[in-house]
């Protein structure tokens, strides 16, 4: 027997317009629809109708969980600060972190995530090979204090997630286990519907080797990838590469110095000698953990900030200002220059591969240089992929040009290694007696930001358009308004529940047919069945919410249609 709920006791409240400050499709529709609700920024609440969505997407999470051998647990939300302390991660994690005293004076903090835990749990469990491998699962409320929620529930202050560990003595069985996990989320996604892809990332403070990430392609996206039209390569754009290649630069002459007065812009050198940006070196000066750092690209690119922080993680990266040049007479605003840098750091993107000649700064007011040639006159102390990824950028698995898009990170998985368990002393007895250091996985799941990134993707002009295995019913049984009409209606949806078929009936006295139907599509369950103008003949139209295809049913065929 499945529920039957009737409309005129649900507590739903649609809405005709917009919500004022959304701005994605998500959040408009589902606060008119009457799934959630805003309660404070960044902070929502589910109603009947959403928490029947997220349970759904929480219930496939489960089954796919539970088949690969995990097992379930709930750690709590709120943790003390020591753990995190010992990672590490309670400064890295800076102001989103919610932190928290009690009433003795204690330190805690709201759980952004339960690496060190989960890491302390299985030290406490297990004390052999034999107590290994394991895989531990939670779905459970992360907080983290974003400066700017947004996007309804895609970017929330805290928000839902399933995050999974495994745990092995070996490098082989946590391979096993990531490919098990790899496997699992794709059937998940499968299973909910989305249109998703899989993209090689960075795994950056997190640590680790290899990492990849689940993004579903939205307009309302925060994440950009890159895919190739000619092959199967995907990653984000933080992961993209550039191959290294050196070139011949033994034909260009020495280095000459060029008076270039009122010039400590790209834009502005590069007019002034009447040369293309992509001949200048673009010399970024940032500060790692406090340590003024030089970052070269060439002078069209643009350096990503993002990207660099992941390469550099767990360090703190952070722009110099004015402040930072005091004292500093090798720095001259505006004109820095590689060569002579001795006591700064120089990082450099693959793009200034040696041999390759450059114009940039003199280390002089009003003066750059040109035919300086990486590895004759500068060295790169340390080659990342630092600059922004543009559309038509090569591929680096065929070289053909790159595709952009916005997509909603949906998972990430990692394969972890021994980070913390190197921290928290993590070891079981091995086979030959002696002590083995566990290497761990960590695999997330947004089960919150699924629901919004479903919504983004099925969603029409008319509303929602929820798949089957998620919608927070199987049918929505329309009664257009008469008392014959009603009372077939809530006939027919206890002869559907009892088939086993989950029935959304609007049974609303004093509503018109024409809010009805509004709702209906806007509320965006698969089927829409309506009892109407041919009822008294036991005739109902049955319509597809997502192409819009419509027939007229039996009662008997109705039900015979929608159990089957």
């Amino acid at each position: 027997m499945a529920q039957v709920q009737r409309m005129s006791r649900l507590m739903v409240k649609t809405l005709r317009d917009d919500p004022a400050d959304a701005e994605t499709l998500n959040h408009k529709l589902l606060v008119r629809a009457g799934y959630v609700r805003r309660t404070a920024a960044g902070i929502w609440t589910w109603l009947p109708l959403g928490k029947k969505v997220y349970e759904n997407i929480a219930r496939v999470v489960r089954e796919e969980m539970d088949a690969i051998g995990g097992q379930e647990v709930l750690l709590p939300a709120l943790l003390p600060k020591e753990p995190y302390e010992e990672s590490g991660r309670y400064e890295e994690y800076g102001d989103l972190l919610f932190r928290l005293k009690d009433r003795k004076g204690a330190d805690y903090l709201l759980g952004p995530t339960h690496e060190e835990i989960f890491t302390q749990v299985v030290k406490d469990q297990c004390s052999s090979y034999k107590d290994l491998p394991v895989i531990l699962y939670q779905i459970q409320t992360k907080y983290r204090d974003e400066a700017r929620p947004r996007a309804g529930v895609l970017r929330g202050r805290e928000f839902q997630m399933k995050d999974s560990y495994s745990f092995d003595t070996t490098d082989e069985g946590l391979a096993e286990a990531y490919a098990l996990h790899r496997g699992a989320y794709q059937r998940i996604f499968e299973r909910l519907g989305l249109d998703y892809r899989i993209v090689s990332a960075i795994s950056g403070a997190m640590g680790g080797s290899a990492s990849e990430e689940f993004l579903a392609p939205a307009p309302a996206g925060e994440d950009t990838f890159a895919d190739c039209p000619a092959c199967d390569y995907a990653a984000n754009t933080e992961a993209v590469t550039f191959a290294l290649a050196p070139v011949d630069g033994s034909a260009h002459g020495p280095v000459e110095e060029l008076d270039t007065p009122d010039t400590p812009t790209i834009e502005t050198l590069a007019e002034h000698l009447g040369v293309p940006a992509s001949a200048t070196l673009k010399n970024l000066l940032v500060k790692v953990d406090g340590e003024i750092v030089a970052v070269g690209v060439p002078g069209d690119r643009e350096v990503d900030l993002g990207k660099l922080g992941e390469h550099l993680a767990p360090a703190e990266v952070e722009l110099v200002t004015a402040k930072d040049f005091e004292g500093r007479d090798d720095l001259v605003r505006g004109y820095v220059g590689p060569q002579g840098l001795e006591k700064v750091r120089y990082i450099a993107d693959p793009r200034v591969a040696p041999g390759t000649a450059w114009i940039t700064g003199a280390n002089k007011q009003d003066k750059h240089a040109k035919n300086v040639v990486c590895g004759r006159d500068f060295e790169v102390d340390q080659y990342l992929d630092v600059v922004v990824v543009e559309e038509g950028d090569p591929c680096p698995a065929c070289g053909t040009g790159l595709r952009l898009d916005r997509a909603i990170e949906i998972g990430h998985i990692f394969q972890l290694g021994r980070k913390y368990a190197d921290t928290f002393q993590l070891d079981v007895l091995g086979k030959e007696g002696k002590p083995v250091r566990v290497t761990m996985g960590s695999y997330g799941i947004g089960v919150s930001r699924a629901v919004a990134a479903l919504a983004e993707q099925t969603a029409d002009d008319k509303g929602l358009c929820w798949p089957k295995e998620v919608a927070p019913a199987d049918v929505h049984l329309v009664a257009a308004g008469k008392a014959l009409q009603t009372e077939l209606a809530l006939d027919v949806a206890e002869k559907l529940g009892a088939a086993g078929v989950r029935v959304l009936v609007d049974d609303r006295a004093g509503v018109s047919p024409g809010v009805k139907f509004t709702d209906a599509e806007l509320i965006g369950v698969p089927q829409i069945l309506v009892a109407g103008r041919r009822s008294a003949e036991g005739v109902l139209e049955l319509k597809d919410r997502r192409t819009g295809e419509r027939e007229e049913l039996t009662v008997d065929e109705a039900i015979a249609r929608l159990s089957a």
